[in-house]
């Protein structure tokens, strides 16, 4: 405990520090695992790849989860289908192309090559989300969602390419159209038991009545790993279904959901250190050195040929400026995911798993430290930047700092009306409306989605339009078709 503490502890400060110099903190994170390890100075002798597994897919549920919390939908919305087109098409682009080149300059058969280059094939969520929002970057024309909604939603594809090619390199008898069934169940049930478990996620958090705010985070992360697993367990894909169901969470009314959003933002960024940490003490630097000319050939064909080449032909379907597409291209971040699904060849025991291994660590290295720390100086060479002032706000900025709205509209609830009882939360108000303060025996309330409605409660609402305030009197029972008919 003190010395994983003290490696917390160090990672922090050493990644604050070097954040002013524009080093990515993830690099920090990793560098103080390695220098930790076994051919570090700490000595800490760590080898265990089945452990490294288990943590960076518990890691790997955290930061999926959130960063589903955290992504708005109506951002999104007008970016879905080039989000994903990437996460899917660019996926398999990406594939094709690195296993391809790698079977041609290694002695790699063609499924040992598909393999690597499935593994490397997914832009890191961990690393996107925190470089990202860390440089508070502001971006041009949804260039910004754009790659939080690949970023989020690709791991899926990639883990699925993983695992389909690592059968295929254990039994190379079988044709690469074996595949496609697989490919489907595993979408079509992880998208199924995304929303699924979605929605019985809200009702409960909503329903159950806890007498501790504290619990409701703790019921979250319940919900977060029974819908991995179960997905798991039905033969869906389970980091589809939890940031799918992260993504429903995150769009709607909670109880508690300021708590729920701080607390997983916490548990984030500790479950990065921690699997950057952990991936770092399981390398082997001396190893690295002796594949680093050949893992830098290949990292440099990734960011400068095989990316490029899959973004622009998944994008050539939209319409989207050359500068844009090229920006896009180039925030490929390699980070936690491509090492965690390279320890799945370890553990099947295949013979170039330590070579796959220790390419996958250097590549996505060198892809953090080389895009990582030039994402803000490309920005403004391809003019896609917004002035430092603007800063995109994620979900919990929204929620703590919720804009005014620009009318005001003023009730009170009589003893029959039928949201007398209710929760705040179970009247389902338009995302466009915030009830401002509750008056209630002659003192202000500010409500909370927990605050259960009585009798003589004055609400000041602030709405948007017209349209808003016809759904707000439906909702409170204020319209008088709607009152009779509901009686």
């Amino acid at each position: 405990m003190l010395i994983g503490s003290v490696l917390l502890l160090i990672s922090i400060v050493a990644g604050k520090t070097t954040y002013r110099f524009g080093v990515p903190t993830l690099i920090l994170f990793v560098l103080v695992g390695m220098l930790a390890g076994s051919d570090g100075i700490g000595g800490l002798v760590f080898e265990d790849p089945k452990l490294a597994q288990f943590i960076g897919i518990v890691a790997l549920n955290f930061i999926l989860f959130s960063g589903g919390l955290d992504t708005s939908f109506r951002s999104i919305r007008p970016v879905l289908a080039q989000g994903i087109v990437l996460s899917t098409l660019g996926v398999l682009l990406t594939t094709i192309l690195v296993g391809l080149f790698i079977h041609l300059i290694l002695d790699f058969t063609l499924y040992e090559g598909l393999l690597l280059g499935a593994i490397v094939s997914s832009t890191d969520a961990a690393a996107v989300f925190s470089i990202l929002r860390s440089k508070n970057l502001a971006l041009k024309s949804n260039i910004r969602p754009t790659l939080e909604l690949e970023s989020g939603s690709n791991d899926p594809m990639a883990y699925f390419l993983t695992i389909a090619m690592l059968g295929l390199v254990m039994e190379p008898e079988k044709s690469l159209l074996t595949i496609i069934p697989f490919f489907f169940q595993q979408i079509l049930l992880g998208v199924l038991c995304g929303f699924l478990f979605g929605k019985l996620s809200r009702t409960m958090i909503n329903r159950i009545e806890i007498s501790f705010e504290g619990l409701y985070p703790v019921l979250a992360i319940a919900l977060m790993f029974m819908t991995f697993s179960l997905t798991n367990f039905v033969g869906g894909n389970g980091f589809l279904a939890i940031y799918l169901c992260g993504v429903y969470l995150g769009n709607h009314k909670l109880i508690h959901k300021k708590t729920i959003l701080k607390v997983f933002d916490g548990l984030a960024w500790l479950m990065q250190i921690v699997l950057f940490l952990t991936l770092g003490l399981l390398v082997f630097p001396k190893q690295l050195m002796a594949i680093s000319g050949i893992a830098i050939i290949i990292s440099l064909f990734l960011v400068l040929v095989a990316r490029p080449l899959s973004v622009f032909i998944s994008l050539s379907f939209f319409k989207m400026k050359l500068r844009r597409r090229l920006y896009i291209s180039w925030v490929g971040l390699r980070g936690a995911v491509p090492i965690v699904f390279a320890t799945y060849p370890l553990l099947a025991g295949i013979d170039k798993a330590n070579i796959i291994f220790n390419i996958v660590f250097f590549v996505s290295l060198t892809s953090v430290l080389l895009q990582g720390t030039t994402l803000s100086v490309i920005a403004r060479w391809l003019h896609v930047a917004l002035p430092a002032k603007v800063k995109a706000k994620t979900a919990a900025d929204r929620l703590l700092h919720n804009p005014v709205n620009s009318d005001i509209f003023e009730t009170e609830l009589e003893a029959d009306n039928p949201v007398v009882g209710k929760r705040l939360v179970h009247i389902e108000f338009p995302p466009t409306a915030t009830i401002a303060f509750v008056r209630r025996n002659r003192k202000y309330i500010i409500p909370e989605g927990s605050m259960q409605l009585e009798a003589g409660d004055r609400l000041l609402i602030l709405y948007d339009n017209d349209g808003t305030l016809s759904e707000i009197k439906k909702r409170l029972f204020l319209e008088r078709n709607v009152y009779d008919e509901w009686l």
